[in-house]
C-alpha cells in the first residue's frame, strides 16, 4: 500500500523526543487519552507527553459527501487541522494570545481523504468567560476593553472566528488588575486579507448574544463599540452603522431561537 504524501508537518523542539519525522500522522493517531469529542471524521483527546498536557485534534478524511453538502449549502468545508494551524500562526503574528501549537501534520492529496492532526498545549488554571462573574465595576470595564481589543485585532488581521462566544475566551486565574485572555477553538476560523462585513456581523453578534446573561448594560455595549472601533464613540457609530445594526440583529435572532421573547433589559440594550 502506498503511504500518503506528507505535505506539511511541524514538531516543536519540546516534542522532538516523542515523535519522529517519518509517518507523523500515524504516530499521533495512535495516541490514547481522555476523549473530549469524537465524530465520524474527527476526534479530540487530551494526552500527557513529557510531563505536559496537550489537546490532540485528529482529522481523517471527511469524504466527498460532506464536502458537497457544505458546498451546496454555500459553506466552505473544514477539511482538517490546517485551518486551525494557520489561524493560530496568524493570531500569534499580531499579538493575540491563543493556543500554542506544538505539532502539526497533513498528508494526502485527495481533499476528501486528507488526514491531518494538531497538538496544542493545554491552557491550565484558566477560567472561561462564560463561567466568570464579577461584582467589581472597574474590573468589568477592563474586561470589556480587553475583549473588544482582541476582537478588533483579530478582525483587522483578516481572521473571523465563526464560533465567537464568551466560552472561547479563557482568562488567567486568579485574575490580576488587568485580565489576561486567550482565544481558543479556532478550527472553523477563516483567514483572508479582509473580513467581509457579514462575517464581522456574525462574530460580533455571537459574542453579544453570549453576553446577554452577564448583566450587560447599554453603557457596557457602547464602551465595547468605542474600543472595538479604535476611535471615539461618535466616530465608531457613524463610520460603520450597518455593522452595529447587523450585529445587534444577529444577537437578537440567536436569542429568539431559544426564547419566546426578549427580556426588558435586552430590549433596552438593543435600542442603539
Amino acid at each position: 500500500m502506498t503511504r500518503p504524501i506528507a505535505q506539511e508537518q511541524y514538531i516543536a523542539p519540546e516534542l522532538s523526543n516523542v515523535f519522529s519525522d517519518e509517518d507523523l500522522f500515524s504516530q499521533v493517531d495512535a495516541l490514547s487519552g481522555e476523549v473530549f469529542r469524537q465524530v465520524a471524521s474527527r476526534r479530540t483527546i487530551k494526552v500527557r507527553l513529557e510531563d505536559r498536557d496537550y489537546f490532540a485534534k485528529i482529522h481523517h478524511g471527511v469524504g466527498w459527501g460532506e464536502i458537497l453538502k457544505n458546498l451546496f449549502q454555500g459553506r466552505l468545508p473544514i477539511l482538517g487541522a490546517r485551518n486551525e494551524w494557520q489561524a493560530i500562526r496568524r493570531l500569534e503574528s499580531v499579538g493575540v494570545s491563543t493556543m500554542s501549537a506544538s505539532l502539526y501534520c497533513q498528508e494526502g492529496i485527495d481533499p476528501a481523504r486528507r488526514r491531518s492532526a494538531i497538538l496544542t498545549r493545554s491552557l491550565e488554571d484558566k477560567i472561561s468567560l462564560e463561567d466568570f462573574e464579577t461584582g467589581d465595576p472597574v474590573f468589568k470595564r477592563r474586561l470589556i476593553a480587553a475583549v473588544a481589543r482582541m476582537a478588533r485585532v483579530m478582525h483587522e488581521a483578516g481572521v473571523n472566528h465563526r464560533d465567537f462566544y464568551l466560552c472561547h475566551f479563557l482568562m488567567d486565574e486568579p485574575a490580576g488588575e488587568e485580565p489576561v485572555l486567550h482565544l481558543i477553538d479556532l478550527h472553523r476560523a477563516q483567514l483572508r486579507d479582509r473580513v467581509p462585513r457579514r462575517w464581522l456581523e456574525k462574530d460580533l453578534g455571537g459574542l453579544l448574544f453570549s453576553a446577554f446573561d452577564k448583566g450587560l448594560t447599554r453603557r457596557d455595549l457602547l464602551r465595547f463599540i468605542r474600543i472595538y472601533g479604535g476611535c471615539s464613540l461618535r466616530e465608531a457609530l457613524s463610520k460603520n452603522p450597518g455593522l452595529c445594526r447587523g450585529a445587534l440583529q444577529r444577537a437578537k435572532a440567536l436569542y429568539l431561537q431559544d426564547h419566546d421573547g426578549l427580556p426588558g433589559e435586552v430590549e433596552r440594550l438593543l435600542a442603539i
